[in-house]
Parts: structure tokens; C-alpha cells; sequence
């Protein structure tokens, strides 16, 4: 616990495209997730969790630095099809990311999975403060290669039509920085490494990022998780709860791992996702919210959020403030006893002193969304919407979480304040370092009438960050 010695470990899981009902602690199918919803049980789970980005890359770069993405340009995803490398596009290596703080503390920092925040070497992990990194750079990656036998596989988003499943020479599993083959799968390799992690670093402090692909598309999985789930008759929905299965036994895994060690009560484990599921699967979840991935509504930004540390987080405690990722380096940073930095702001605050359920501890009063010419702010309880081009949508989340009553038409006043908080966050914004492509989906209806929302043939789909 603080103020021993040896400060806590530190394990940050993020899962990929993730929504808010997708898993059972937030209202799946019972029995999907045994292992995360231990671990929600086993500590606190924040009902308002969110994030500052309802797309990949943007959101791990706040979740990285503690500031929002606005700040140092990285507003959009890089793009696919090796547009980052071409353009050296990643998070500027003047943002200080969380383990460059840890290591100065003396803590051991690996990192497992998805990367997103840059391909080029000087972007990449072990240039940005990581001792040890295994996964890939860029956003997307095949979980096994399509040749395998007893593979399951279904085309639902994430490429245009007539693209055939393949490997992405550009976009390799790396060791460090090297280029290495791995045959397992991809789910199964990366908790392999991060129980590694733990078990040569255990006679010190670690930093452990352990950033699953899953259930991001393709959505490909083997027999060992399909076979689980026989009841599910549609073909890709039963593909997904099998990724997300896959997932759910990493963590338990890890878990395990640090109940071997000895670790569990010197470890904080927080659990997350990077932004809502991709509704254009047509096989996720965001539960009762409106809207995925790629939307400002709450099923593209708010996300499940747990953090267990046996002995100091009481178990089974609901937490109902809005808490952000923003706040995961804050609290990181009062655990290790380090510093907050003096030359740049940090948009987050320590979660610690609401599990501690200090007098006067809450949440975050105001949380800001842009995407170009498209922003969303969120004031105590009323949240504003502002899409280029749309009439605005304003609601109260307080009596509707889901967001089914777009109350603009008869509240100016409210809206023109919510306006005048966004403006005065954007005075510290800055123009987005590269711009974003053409948009994906057909129309902003759909997605209010609770449409599945219609997937254009666009190339590179999931990598494009939609510009409304």
C-alpha cells in the first residue's frame, strides 16, 4: 500500500473496441465474462466511466499522457494502409507518456498488444519509456493467419468489400522492434507475455500496459472459444462472444498470475476499453446507450471501467460520477509518490481519493469531446452534442442515460452554456496535427432511431476516425 517501501504495481488492461454491455458486470448475457466480473466484484466498478475519444488511437494517446489528445494534435486515427509510417504520424515525442513518469520511480514498464500511437521508431514503445513491448503498431491485426485450420471467421465491418483477409506485411508482431512470427493466438500470445511480465518482474515495481486487440474485427476466433457458446445461433454474434470469452480468460490469467506471485494486494489492476464496440459488426454491445464507436453518444464514449487492488479498494463498491481515463496516470502518479508535472497540464485527477471515499471526493464535473468541426460537452449532468451540419442535440443524462429525448428545441439557455464550457476548453486545443478522411456512415438518423448504422465501401474502414 502507499507510504511502504516498495510502492504498488500498476496493471492497466484496455480491450479494443469493447462495449458497455458487452460485458456481464454491465448487463450481457449472464455467465460471458466470469473472470471480469470477478474482478469487478472483487474491487470497484465505475457505472460513468469514460473516454476521450470514441475511436482507437486519440483515445490511448489521452490515456497515455493524462491530457486530452487535443493538446499536442493527435485528434484523429494515423489511417491505415501504412499512412502513419509514410507521414510519421504518432503522439509528439515531446508528450511524456505514463512509463517515462514510472520508470524515474524505479518501476520495471513492459507493454503487450496494440500500440496505435505511432510506427516509426521513434514513436514506437521502447522509445517511449517501455523496457519490454510485444505486439504491433498500427491498428488492426489478424488474430491468427486464414490458413489455420479450425478458425472461425466472418466479414462484418472493418473492410470494404472484396478485400481478402490477409496478413499486413507493414504492420508485423514485434519483440522490442524486431519482426518475430507468432502462431498462437493472437488473444492467447499476448496474456502469455503478460504473465511473463509478472513473473520475471516480480521482485520489484512494475508498469504493466496490456493492450488486447480484441474484440476489435476481424472477428476471427478458434474452436476452443467457439464451441463454448452452441446457444448462439447467428454466426458472427457467437464469433464475437467467443473473442470476448478469449479475452475474459486473459484477465483471469493475469489475475492468477498475481495471486501466485504473491502480488494481489501490491498491485492495483484497472480494466477498461478505448472507446464503445463497433455497432457496424452488428454482433456487440453498448447495452441500453445510444450509439458506438465513432458517435459522441454514450455508446461511443462511455465504457466499462474497473479497478481491483485487494486489502485497499473495498470489494463491491459502485461508484456513479463520471470518471475518465484521463485519471489513470493522476492516480499512477500518487501511488509512485511522483511529481505531476510543472510544464504542462494534466486533465485527469487521482481516483484514489473517491475509492477511499474521502469527504468531498467526486468526479469530473466537466468532460469534452472534439472530432474536427464536430464536439460534445458534458456539464454535471447535461451533455450537448454538436455534429458539423446536424441540429444540435442536448440531454439530461440524469433522467435519460440513454438519450432518448433530444431536448435542444425548448432549452437555448442551456444549450448556449454548455456552448460557452466547450469554448473555453477549446481555447487550450490545439489544430490537429494531420487531418482525417471521408466519412463512414449514411446518415446520423439511423443512429438516433437506434439503427444498425450502414458500413459505406470505404477502404481501410477502421482505421478512418469519422469526420461528420
Amino acid at each position: 500500500t502507499p507510504g511502504t517501501s516498495r510502492p504498488p504495481n500498476l496493471i492497466v488492461i484496455l480491450a479494443d473496441d469493447l462495449g458497455y454491455g458487452d460485458i456481464c458486470a454491465y448487463g450481457c448475457a449472464s455467465g460471458r465474462t466470469p473472470h471480469i466480473d470477478a474482478l469487478a466484484r472483487s474491487g470497484v466498478r465505475f457505472t460513468q466511466g469514460y473516454v476521450t475519444a470514441p475511436v482507437c488511437s486519440p483515445s490511448r494517446a489521452a490515456l497515455m499522457t493524462g491530457r486530452y489528445q487535443q493538446r499536442f494534435g493527435h485528434e484523429f486515427n494515423p489511417g491505415g494502409g501504412g499512412r502513419d509510417q509514410k507521414q510519421a504520424l504518432g503522439t509528439p515525442v515531446s508528450e511524456r507518456l505514463f512509463p517515462q513518469y514510472l520508470k524515474e520511480r524505479g518501476y520495471a514498464t513492459g507493454m503487450v498488444g496494440k500500440w496505435h500511437l505511432g510506427a516509426l521508431p521513434q514513436f514506437l514503445p521502447l522509445a517511449r519509456g517501455f523496457d519490454e513491448f510485444f505486439g504491433f503498431s498500427q491498428a488492426a491485426h489478424l488474430y491468427l493467419d486464414p490458413a489455420t485450420p479450425n478458425v472461425h471467421y466472418v466479414d462484418r465491418g472493418g473492410r470494404s468489400r472484396g478485400t481478402p483477409l490477409r496478413v499486413d506485411p507493414q504492420n508485423p508482431i514485434l519483440r522490442g522492434n524486431e519482426p518475430v512470427e507468432e502462431k498462437e493466438y493472437l488473444t492467447e500470445a499476448f496474456t502469455r507475455e503478460a504473465v511473463s511480465f509478472i513473473e520475471r518482474h516480480q521482485a520489484e515495481p512494475f508498469f504493466l500496459y496490456v493492450a488486447y486487440n480484441a474484440p476489435h474485427t476481424p472477428l476471427q476466433v478458434t474452436d476452443r472459444y467457439y464451441d463454448r457458446f452452441p446457444q448462439i445461433a447467428d454466426e458472427g454474434h457467437r464469433i464475437f462472444a467467443a473473442m470476448v470469452s478469449a479475452l475474459d480468460d486473459g484477465v483471469g490469467e493475469i489475475t492468477a498470475a498475481l495471486e501466485r506471485a504473491g502480488l494481489a494486494e501490491r498491485t492495483l489492476v484497472v480494466f477498461s476499453s478505448d472507446n464503445g464496440c463497433a455497432t457496424y459488426t452488428e454482433a456487440c454491445s453498448n447495452g441500453p446507450l445510444l450509439g458506438g464507436k465513432l458517435t459522441f453518444f454514450e455508446g461511443g464514449v462511455r465504457v466499462p471501467f474497473v479497478a481491483a487492488w485487494p486489502g485497499t479498494i473495498p470489494s463491491g463498491m459502485v461508484i456513479d460520477v463520471p470518471v475518465s481515463t484521463l485519471d489513470l496516470l493522476p492516480t499512477a502518479l500518487e501511488l509512485a509518490g511522483a511529481e505531476a508535472p510543472t510544464d504542462r497540464p494534466l486533465d485527469g485527477r487521482s481516483l484514489m481519493a473517491l475509492v477511499r471515499g474521502e469527504a468531498g471526493a467526486d468526479g469530473h464535473d466537466q468532460l469534452v469531446w472534439r472530432n474536427g468541426k464536430s464536439w460534445a460537452v458534458r456539464d454535471g449532468s447535461w451533455k450537448l452534442i454538436r455534429y458539423d451540419g446536424e441540429p444540435p442535440f442536448l440531454f439530461d443524462l440524469a433522467s435519460d442515460p440513454t438519450e432518448s429525448k433530444n431536448v435542444a428545441s425548448s432549452m437555448s439557455e442551456r444549450e448556449a452554456a454548455l456552448e460557452r464550457v466547450y469554448r473555453a476548453w477549446e481555447a487550450g486545443a490545439v489544430a490537429p496535427l494531420w487531418t482525417t478522411r471521408k466519412p463512414l456512415y449514411t446518415s446520423l438518423q439511423e443512429i438516433v432511431e437506434h439503427k444498425p448504422m450502414r458500413l459505406l465501401e470505404t477502404p481501410e474502414a477502421d482505421s478512418i476516425l469519422i469526420d461528420f
